[in-house]
């Protein structure tokens, strides 16, 4: 008997939609559930070379926790490419202001650094409050 391996092909793949509650969850772990979502893990079809994974609507991400004192001392870096312009913030003040980008960034962090980690990246939808502009999509409530 000889037994085959099935890999998925990108067309019959189907995209579910999954809803996630931020809300006082550890920004790590959270994001680490929601990166396994993207990429399809939790699916028995996984491929790692195709897009098997589903769409993730994450809602207050304004109110994910931040453990020790990341909150103070964790910084964020970015750079305009030119001389000087590298710019620092700090996990705090991130959080203030676009809760959306701080918990968008600690995703991305945890896909493939490919270009289909960068697709799988759009199908990530982050919003800082409870509500989100999905609902035809009939997305259905995931526990990460």
């Amino acid at each position: 008997m000889v037994w085959k391996t099935l890999a998925a092909k990108p067309e019959k793949v189907e995209h579910d939609w999954l809803l996630v509650d931020a809300a006082g969850i550890a920004l790590g772990r959270l994001a680490a559930g929601v990166a396994a979502l993207l990429r399809g893990k939790h699916k028995p079809n996984f491929t790692p070379h195709v897009d098997v994974g589903d769409y993730v609507i994450v809602v207050n991400a304004s109110k994910v926790v931040l453990t020790g004192q990341k909150l103070e001392k964790k910084i964020y870096y970015s750079h305009s490419g030119y001389p000087g312009g590298l710019k620092e913030r700090k996990a705090g003040t991130l959080l203030a202001r676009k809760p959306e980008e701080l918990f968008r960034r600690a995703v991305r962090g945890m896909l493939p650094r490919n270009s289909l980690g960068r697709r799988m990246l759009l199908k990530l939808k982050v919003y800082a409050g409870p509500e989100h502009p999905h609902e035809a999509q009939r997305p259905k409530p995931f526990r990460a």
